[in-house]
């Protein structure tokens, strides 16, 4: 399939989900952002899903969080005392510290919050593993008596998906979501103007305190310079483009690579990557049923693609900004290997590779796979990896959704008859592309890993010893072990690698590195 035809095919899957209409911003207070995906749950740990991501920055607050450079930094902890055998630690909340219905957060609400993101979040249930109690001596002191030293505690905890939020929330069954976002962050989720499909609004939070410090990435005071954030969902990229250059929106998350260089060309703009751990395309198996249930018949199709055409039908135009030979971790970052990389490169022998899938146990069942129309990356690498399965010999039948309804059938383990799924395409992003801590896609724990639920004991056990290892060599061969595993044993298909745009007005000063965030950014 031509790169044309796919972006085509993305744009027309968009428009038929009818783009809301766009209002310009009367008030130079307001700030107006097109997101890539609307947003389909409010609870960080229910979901990995971007979009809940970038809405936890602004709603809450985290203990830690990282600067430009992912180093760690205090963020609600004013400070921290530790044990000299490394096995108790004592963190301080900082004073003034509320909710945003007023109360003030208390070192039971961070607890409550801890255990719950540690029965799902990577890093979370690693330490999770490691902790003996974890205890509040008093109101703003939380008290963690460890198993063995940890040391990279403090890197769990300034993992954005462990968002404080009020004891009586945080004691959701980490398998429920969450039906209230009440954080204590810059920004207060507006709930009574949200328009499910289209828009979701946030107002400045008149009581959160900044710390003091440098601002970089999430990390350092979070000062707001307006009085509400308008998210507005436009599924259709031409009526976002149309939006931006007209100045109806200051800010587009998400351009397609395509309308890049016409961005760029417009003087009023400013088109920059700003963050710098990527996004993975990935093909995700469910482990559950056949004929994933089969490590051969993962490993056929790992091998039927070609990391070049699936990014080349997004990216092409940019070709500047795309990566292949892409396996577990982000090339130029310190984890990354080489091993095994030449599965990803073209050309294939799709006559061969049928055969070998036939010999691995594929026995002609329907392949329901998900891909949503509304975010062109994915509808892009959707079409170019699903062409593929059909040509070597797959029943596919593929079902065009909105994100949402993708990130509400994925969660579902039933058979197909019951509204299960075999394949689901998505982006990797974040920390756990650079790292296997927080790497959600690796995991092997069954029906409690991410959606797709492998079982890999032995990427289990690695990923341990990556948690002990005592320097960054150690950690490297590590890495370097963990892939060789995973070219035989594959939990998806890694389709290549781009680093994501955005786009914004040119009056919009100090937008900070990383993911989107509305703190710190002011107009000009």
């Amino acid at each position: 399939m031509k790169r044309r035809d796919v972006l085509k095919s993305a744009l027309a899957g968009a428009a038929a989900l009818a783009a809301p209409s766009i209002v310009r911003a009367e008030a130079q207070t307001t700030l107006t952002f097109v997101p890539h995906a609307d947003l389909a749950s409010l609870d960080p740990v229910w979901t990995t899903a971007d979009i809940t991501r970038n809405f936890s920055l602004a709603v809450y607050d985290t203990l830690y969080a990282f600067d430009a450079d992912f180093n760690v930094q205090p963020q609600m902890v004013a400070g921290e005392t530790k044990s000299s055998d490394g096995t108790q630690w004592e963190l301080t909340l900082r004073d003034g510290l509320k909710f945003h219905d007023g109360s003030p957060v208390l070192a039971r609400d961070c607890i409550a919050t801890i255990k719950r993101w540690g029965q799902r979040d990577p890093m979370g249930t690693a330490l999770a593993a490691r902790i003996d109690e974890i205890a509040a001596p008093s109101d703003k002191v939380i008290r963690i008596r460890l198993k063995k030293p940890f040391p990279l505690l403090t890197y769990a905890l300034a993992q954005v998906y462990c968002a404080i939020m009020p004891e009586r929330l945080a004691q959701t069954d980490a398998a429920e979501q969450v039906k209230e976002a009440m954080g204590s962050g810059p920004f207060k989720f507006v709930a009574g103007e949200r328009v499910p499909g289209q828009r979701v609004v946030f107002e400045k939070n008149r009581d959160y305190i900044p710390r003091d410090g440098k601002p970089s990435f999430n990390a350092g005071p979070k000062i707001v310079h307006f009085d509400r954030v308008l998210w507005n969902f436009v599924p259709d990229a031409g009526t976002a483009s149309a939006a931006l250059q007209q100045g109806e929106v200051d800010w587009w998350e998400n351009p397609p690579i395509d309308l890049v260089p016409q961005l760029k060309r417009d003087k009023n703009l400013v088109v920059a990557v700003k963050d710098r751990t990527g996004e993975i395309g990935c093909l995700r198996f469910n482990h559950l049923l056949p004929p994933f249930d089969k490590t051969a018949v993962r490993r056929a199709v790992l091998s039927a693609i070609d990391q070049k055409d699936v990014m080349t039908a997004f990216a092409g135009a940019e070709p500047s900004i795309m990566k292949v030979d892409v396996g577990l971790f982000v090339p130029g970052t310190p984890l990354p290997s080489d091993v095994g990389v030449e599965i990803t490169r073209g050309p294939k022998d799709y006559k061969k590779i049928k055969q070998e899938l036939a010999a691995a146990g594929y026995n002609g069942e329907k392949i329901v796979v998900l891909a949503a129309t509304t975010i062109p990356s994915i509808w892009a690498e959707a079409s170019v990896a699903t062409d593929v399965l059909k040509q070597i010999g797959m029943d596919i039948d593929l079902q065009a959704l909105e994100w949402g309804a993708v990130v509400s059938r994925r969660a579902i383990k039933e058979p197909i008859d019951r509204g299960g799924w075999n394949i689901f395409y998505t982006y990797l992003g974040g920390f756990g592309n650079i790292s296997p801590g927080p790497n959600i896609a690796i995991r092997g724990t069954g029906t409690k890993a991410w959606f797709g639920w492998p079982t890999d004991p032995e990427m289990e056990a690695l990923r341990e010893s990556w948690f002990e290892a005592p320097d960054l060599a150690a950690q490297q061969k590590i890495c370097r072990e963990m892939q060789v595993h995973f070219w035989q044993n594959p939990g998806y298909v890694p389709l290549g690698m781009y680093d994501a745009p955005m786009a914004f007005r040119s009056y919009l000063q100090d937008v900070r590195d990383g993911w989107p965030q509305f703190y710190g950014v002011r107009r000009a």
